[in-house]
Order: C-alpha cells, then structure tokens, then sequence
C-alpha cells in the first residue's frame, strides 16, 4: 500500500475544515496562561489551596482514570468506532483489577484489570464492526452488562473473602510511590510562600515529585506513545484511514476489519487500565460504582481535545483539577472557581466579538457578569452544586469548544467489506 495515498486521503478533512492541530509549544502557552490566571483568582480570592501541592497531586490522581478513558475512546474513534462502551470497560477493569490484585499482587491487578476492559473492547468490536449493530446501542449495551457482570461475580468471590463483601474486595497491597527527595520539600516550602505565578509554579512541580505512583508515570508515558503510533507509524496511518475513510483505505489494500478490532480492543484495555487504576492505585479496594461516569467524561475529554493525545490531556486534567477542588476545601474552592470562570467567559467574550460573533460574545458577556454578581455576593456556593462542579464543568467546557471540532470523517458510520466495489 502506499503511504502517501493514504496520508493524503487522511489528511483531505483536515485541510478542509481549516482548523490547526494543538502542537506542543500552544499546549505549553495554553497550560503556562491558565495557571496564570489560577493564580490571579488565587490572589484575589483567598483560596490559597488552589495550586497547592496536595491540590496538584490530588488532580493528577484524579485525572488519570479520566484521561486512559479519553485514550481509549480516541483510539476507537480514530478508526470509525464510537466507544459510549468506555464507562463498562472501566467497570470491568476496576472490578478485574481488585479480584487479580488482592490475591496475587498490584501489577498482576493492574494486566487483569487491561484483559477486563480489552474483553468489554472485543465484545463492543464483535457487535459494531461484525454485526454493524448502532454503535451507541452497542455501547450502553456493554455498560450495563458490565454493570451486571460485575455484581453478579462480587456476590460469590468478594462476598466469601476475608474484609471483602457483595459490594467491595478485600484490600490490594498499594504500588510503590515515588517522592523525589528535596525536590518535593522545597517546592512545597516555595508553594506555601503563597507569592504570584512562582508559588503556583511550584505547587505543580510539588504536585508532580510528591507520592507519585508508577501506575501514574505509565499512564502519562501513554499520552505520547499514543501519539507516536497514531501519527509517527504506518500502523498509525493505516488506523486513521479507516476512521476517515474506510472505502478508499480498503482500496489501497488496508484490513479494515482488522484495524477496527485492534483499534476497539486497545481501547478497552485502555480503559480497563483506568478502572484498575482506580481499584489499585486511587483507592486500594474494589468498590460498587467506583468508576462514577468517568468513563463519559473520559468521553467528553477526548472531544474537548478535538481528537487528539495532547488536548485530550488538557481536558482529563481540566476536570480532574475541578473534582479534586470538590474534594479538597469543598465550598471554598468552588467558589473561587465562579471568578476563575466568569473570567474565562469574558476573555471568550472578547475573543467572539474580535470575531463578529456578536451573540456569542453577547451570551458570554452576560453570563460572566451574572456568576460575577453570584460571587461578589456570596461567600459559599450550595453543597449541591459543589457536588455537581465537574459535571457543569464538563457541559460548559464541551459548548465553549463545540465550533472548533471535527470528529474523523467516518467515526459511527456503518462500514461493510467490500462496499467501496
């Protein structure tokens, strides 16, 4: 097959829709602004665990399950296949993790936990690439399977174990963490001086030297291999062809079948590494509905990144900074947050207007002005909306980013062999 023709065939959309790939040096700019403006709402508003090293350490954990979802649905979508799947694969892989883990040790945990979510993958494959079922029916079919599976086992596995019961496993032995000595304390002592943009810098680079899991050291190598195989390797370029278009990839002699079942199965397994990162690393135990819907947020941070390794990141650990405000300093946090996103809104404001979209930019405007005034007038928001913070962050975040997407041209349509003829 020639690799030119594909990667001209794979790359026709993206000329087409005008929009720029988020490269490294913007997702750099991108990261070195936002924590500017962090630091700016932190000033202003007090709330000085913000940025903190625990703050920092608690999002990465928390981001972490988030982002091997968003991995994994990128990996299915970048072939053609929609993953709604990814919240069961993340069930079974919590669910296989605790049961592998607690009996014959953590890493053991962690591949039983990949094998979990790669057999929810392949029964997602099975459904929508050999059979062509919707690929959303597919998908909630295998959530609720999994949901099912899963309690079904715990009933005669964790239920009969010792410390285990019907809705949890008995303990796993934790994997080792990592704390790069005088490093961490000196960043934690420069963070805690509370000065402008330099604290915060050091509240992050605290965060990222601090108990830091080797599961979480994999789980970032992954972002950039995933990458550099999608988009460095002919297996990549081949991949990609058939979430673009699987007929002319088929006429250039590529399995599109076979790219698809690859492509899915990875994605389970991707996700079933997030689950048992959650039964092993985040909490050392299996517990009922311990996935929480991250997997469709993991969803949602994959489309905020617009299909791509490097703004998917930026979107898992978006969400992951806000469920861990949630977590740490609860109503305080949050509602600094409100200032952080009316300033936000404003920026947006002006940068729609610089534009001449005028609506928009008038919606923003006064959407800013609005939570601005619910600030200024407040010193606590309700432990409701505390609660539901990550979630309206993850509906917000999706309609600010909705006009600069493009999904793979083929992603959910339906494919047979052959068809092209």
């Amino acid at each position: 097959m020639s690799t030119s023709t594909v990667s001209a065939t794979s790359a026709a959309p993206k000329k087409q829709g005008g929009r720029q790939k988020l490269t490294l040096p913007w997702i750099m700019l991108i990261i070195a602004g936002g924590l500017a403006l962090i630091s700016l709402v932190r000033v202003v508003s007090g709330a000085q665990d913000l940025t903190s090293v625990g703050q920092v350490s608690g999002a990465l954990s928390l981001a972490v399950p988030i982002g091997l979802a968003g991995l994994g649905g990128l990996w299915a979508e970048r072939a053609g296949v929609v993953n709604i799947g990814l919240e069961g694969m993340m069930i079974l892989g919590t669910w296989f993790g605790a049961w592998a883990g607690y009996q014959w040790g953590p890493w053991t945990g962690v591949a039983a936990g990949i094998i979990g979510g790669a057999i929810g993958g392949l029964l997602h494959a099975i459904i929508t690439v050999t059979f062509n079922v919707n690929h959303i029916v597919s998908g909630v079919a295998v959530n609720i399977l999994a949901l099912g599976f899963t309690q079904y086992l715990s009933n005669f596995t964790f239920n009969e174990a010792p410390g285990g019961s019907s809705k949890q496993s008995p303990q796993v032995e934790p994997i080792y963490k990592i704390t790069v000595p005088g490093l961490s304390d000196w960043m934690t002592t420069l963070q805690g001086k509370h000065w402008f943009f330099i604290s915060d810098v050091a509240g992050v680079i605290g965060g990222l030297v601090t108990e830091l899991s080797l599961l979480t050291v994999v789980a970032l190598l992954l972002i950039p291999g995933t990458w550099w195989v999608l988009w460095r390797t002919t297996f990549g370029l081949r991949l990609r062809s058939c979430g673009e278009n699987p007929v002319a990839a088929e006429s250039l002699g590529v399995n599109v079948y076979k790219y698809k079942y690859i492509a899915v199965i990875v994605s389970g397994g991707l996700a079933g590494l997030g689950g048992a990162f959650l039964s092993i690393v985040a909490s050392p135990i299996y517990q009922e509905g311990q996935t929480g819907g991250r997997g469709y947020i993991g969803l949602a941070a994959m489309i905020f990144g617009n299909w791509m390794p490097g703004g998917m990141a930026l979107g898992a650990g978006l969400f992951g900074f806000i469920d861990s405000l949630k977590l740490r300093g609860g109503a305080e946090n949050v509602h600094a947050l409100l200032l952080l996103v009316a300033i936000v809104l404003v920026l947006a404001a002006i940068w729609q207007g610089y534009r001449k979209k005028y609506i928009s930019a008038g919606v923003s405007a006064v959407c800013a002005v609005l939570l601005y005034v619910w600030y200024a007038t407040t010193d606590a928001v309700p432990s409701q909306f505390v609660d539901a913070a990550p979630y309206v962050t993850t509906l917000l975040v999706l309609a600010l980013s909705a006009q600069r997407l493009r999904m793979p041209k083929a992603d959910g349509m339906p494919y047979r062999k052959g068809q092209g003829k």
